[in-house]
């Protein structure tokens, strides 16, 4: 069993690396031998589903301790396609369902295994309209029950654009990366218009474990205009545990490169182990912050809090307005 996994990621990797390069050599060439790099792509793709459905039906039968070890990715960017396959194969789902938002062109997501592979139905949502035209004109939007909107998210207009898209009720999945106001979009969506079974939402793990803080509220926020560093954004996984079970919630675990946390509704958890945010917490060694001419860093551990210490967050538990490097020296 362990090696034919093993064999599985391995064939997985090397198509996702293959089709990267068939991507690069598209945009090179002209229109005939685009449409024949298309079709190998599209192979390569349907090789590469196959190969996650294998997968997927192995983790049916799996018993795992922790929700890292059912990562695997097809679409995903940090092996989230496995975790959601293993959590619909544990959660009862009458309408599959998703809502994205976030999915920038959607070659990369945690949605699309669903739509090609599950067959579910769904809204994405992201703020570039170019974007939204390529997805619109994949193959796949014909191919599934896809709707693509062109929105920039904010907590006043989250409920607007769901009853506006004709989704309702109960939902299988919440997926909430908007790399801002995270924390204040998930809070603004009425219960009484969408109950996802699943809610995955990407957390800032630079801020610590053990405070409840986010960003405060702006509704133009953009991550890459709020500092240089990049780093700045979200809520910490605390907040998004205090959130959730205040929604009805609770905190199922994270992904191994501490980006993503998954909530699984209360009423549908079944036996699905329950975490507190600080044992369930994952640090990101994620090296993405930059200096102010924009290059990389490479920077970890809390050396990348260097650049934002003196940026303000709110304590959500005292309602003040305090500073990162506050938060984090109490971790």
């Amino acid at each position: 069993m362990g090696s034919f996994v093993l064999l599985l990621i391995g064939r997985l990797k090397r198509f996702r690396m293959f089709n990267r390069l068939v991507e690069k050599l598209v945009n090179r060439l002209n229109t005939p031998t685009i449409q024949k790099l298309e079709g190998v792509r599209d192979e390569i793709e349907q090789s590469r589903i196959l190969l996650g459905r294998q997968y997927a039906l192995i983790l049916q039968a799996s018993k795992i301790s922790n929700l890292s070890e059912a990562e695997f990715k097809v679409f995903s960017q940090w092996g989230e396609d496995g975790i959601i396959q293993y959590l619909i194969s544990r959660i009862p789902i009458p309408n599959k369902m998703f809502i994205e938002f976030g999915v920038e062109d959607y070659r990369e997501s945690n949605t699309r295994f669903l739509l090609v592979n599950n067959n579910w139905s769904g809204l994405v949502m992201d703020g570039s309209a170019q974007n939204v035209e390529q997805i619109r004109s994949m193959p796949l939007y014909w191919r599934h029950d896809l709707n693509a909107k062109c929105a920039f998210i904010t907590a006043e207009n989250i409920n607007f654009l769901i009853r506006e898209s004709g989704i309702h009720g109960d939902i299988g999945l919440l997926s909430i990366d908007i790399d801002g106001n995270d924390y204040w979009v998930w809070k603004a969506i009425s219960e009484e218009i969408i109950s996802p079974r699943i809610v995955i939402v990407e957390y800032n793990s630079l801020l610590g474990k053990e405070r409840a803080v986010t960003i405060p509220y702006a509704a133009d926020f953009q991550r890459s205009k709020a500092h240089f560093s990049n780093l700045y954004y979200g809520a910490s996984l605390k907040a998004f545990c205090q959130l959730a079970e205040e929604k009805g919630y609770q905190f199922v675990g994270s992904n191994s490169t501490g980006s993503n946390a998954f909530f699984v509704r209360s009423d549908v958890i079944g036996n699905l182990p329950v975490w507190d945010s600080e044992n369930g917490y994952v640090e990101s060694q994620v090296r993405e912050g930059r200096d102010g001419t924009g290059k990389l860093m490479f920077w970890a551990g809390t050396k990348r809090l260097k650049m934002m210490g003196h940026l303000p967050v709110i304590d959500l538990e005292s309602g003040r307005i305090i500073t990162v490097d506050s938060v984090v020296g109490k971790n």
